[in-house]
């Protein structure tokens, strides 16, 4: 499994095509064979926020990332609805998890 770890700022414009978009990109991604599953959150008054993705391999990663809508929505990032962005591709090793 690989984990997409991508951090950001967002701008305060465009606010409705960016809700658009995301919106667009989560139904996108959900269709790709090898996505497994994504939580984001960001702070309402910094605008920092980081959207964690999970997928089955290196090669599923990367297909999203080649992806042409996603593309789009990566040059519309750049342009209009980041500050700034990093990204980091892991692959999991070890997971285990506990509930109550």
């Amino acid at each position: 499994m690989y984990v997409v770890i991508f951090r950001s700022t967002r701008s305060i414009e465009n606010s409705d095509l960016y809700s658009d978009w995301s919106e667009k990109m989560e139904q996108l991604v959900a269709c790709d064979p090898g996505y497994q599953s994504h939580f984001s959150f960001r702070d309402k008054e910094t605008g920092e926020g980081v959207t964690v993705s999970y997928f089955d391999s290196e090669d599923s990663v990367k297909r999203w990332h080649q992806n042409a809508e996603h593309i789009e929505a990566q040059e519309l990032g750049r342009t209009h609805f980041y500050l700034s962005f990093r990204v980091e591709v892991a692959e999991v090793k070890r997971q285990y998890e506990w509930r109550k």
